[in-house]
């Protein structure tokens, strides 16, 4: 029994209404400490500036995500995501306040470039949950916010060169000039012919985002000195999708976690995946019951590869990464496998900020190793 202690309150009520609580002694006083999704560098800097002037912690997380959903380059977040197989953009996003242990979520919303302010609005505003859809862009209309076309001409052109590729049995195009389509080899020559008005390097992104389709989305997770903490996830999904899906982003529980009392996680890539598992949810369970951070989320990935039969080759077109933060400021991003692909040059990472120090980016644990 030695650790354990009863509440004023229970002993004054009795036992049986009221469990016993544990109590950590010696715990360090929490850092203002702020952890994101490798594109979260900016995010981050930014969610640590409002913490560290005694903002409200959603509001940090908030205003750091922002940077990504107005960034038209960034293609997996808001304005400039990346459309859906009808070449429309639809965002998902949810957040959680430690504080007052609510959340909010919107889900397949178009026309509203900063979904996580509007996730905000229905914890805030309402006592739903959730709002999808026609009924979350009106709700947005309502609070002022501005219907806009958050297609751009580069997200436009990956869809476009999506359409070019799509095949039938015969390996015909309809979105192609004939059938006597050239060779591969020659594909670059036909692309510059096209689209004229784009230069080669982003033919080339837009061709390779076409023919495989990326995930992306952006996750944040700010924690204050006083220990109270709040979490974001916003994204525009998974690119040519059926109008309609929602991932995980939106789903509380799903890409997205927090419990006052123990800490937070959220998760970037594909969201049916992590789904199956209940990551975020998951991370957060194991940590309360007694797991660090790293070992929380590869307990996680764990389970996602057992799903799959722990068959390196099926989950090799699997991405799937957890940001776990706990109360007591210890961290870890974690990530399916050390790297993207096995052409790729980046190793999984995350971004990071505290207080004494600039955001920046750190290794990710990883499960599997790509050779």
């Amino acid at each position: 029994m030695k650790g354990i202690t009863f509440s004023r309150r229970a002993a004054l009520l009795g036992a049986a209404a009221f469990p016993m609580i544990r109590v950590v002694k010696g715990q360090p006083k929490p850092k203002n400490i702020v952890i994101s999704s490798a594109n979260g560098v900016a995010a981050c800097g930014k969610a640590m500036e409002v913490v560290k002037s005694g903002g409200d912690t959603l509001d940090a997380a908030i205003a750091g995500v922002n940077i990504v959903e107005l960034d038209p380059n960034d293609t997996s977040v808001g304005y400039g995501g990346l459309p859906n197989e009808d070449g429309v953009v639809e965002l998902d996003a949810s957040c959680m306040h430690g504080p007052t242990r609510r959340g909010g979520s919107v889900g397949a919303i178009r026309g509203i470039k900063t979904p996580s302010k509007i996730a905000q609005l229905v914890m805030a505003e309402t006592d739903h949950m959730m709002l999808v859809g026609e009924g979350a862009l009106r709700f947005a209309k309502d609070y002022g916010f501005p219907e806009e076309d958050l297609l751009t001409e580069r997200s436009r052109l990956a869809w476009r060169m999506w359409k070019r590729e799509m095949r039938d049995k015969n390996g015909h195009s309809n979105w192609e000039s004939g059938v006597d389509g050239p060779p591969k080899a020659k594909k670059m020559a036909e692309l510059q012919r096209v689209f004229p008005q784009f230069d080669e390097e982003t033919l080339a992104w837009a061709y390779e985002v076409a023919t495989n389709p990326p995930h992306g989305t952006i996750n944040c997770i700010a924690l204050n000195e006083k220990g109270e903490m709040s979490a974001v996830t916003t994204t525009s999904g998974l690119a040519w999708k059926i109008a309609g899906r929602c991932g995980d982003s939106p789903i509380i529980g799903g890409g997205l976690w927090l419990d006052q009392d123990v800490g937070g996680a959220g998760s970037t890539g594909r969201g049916e995946e992590n789904l199956r598992v209940c990551g975020a949810h998951t991370c957060v369970e194991n940590m309360k019951h007694g797991m660090p951070p790293k070992e929380a989320a590869l307990d996680v990935l764990k389970r996602v590869a057992r799903n799959f039969d722990n068959d390196p080759q099926r989950l090799g077109e699997v991405d799937l990464n957890f940001y776990v933060l706990r109360k007591d400021g210890e961290y870890c991003g974690a990530s399916l496998w050390n790297k993207r692909s096995a052409n790729s040059q980046r190793g999984a990472a995350f971004a990071v900020c505290q207080s004494q120090g600039e955001s920046h980016r750190e290794d990710s644990v990883y499960l599997l190793e790509r050779k």
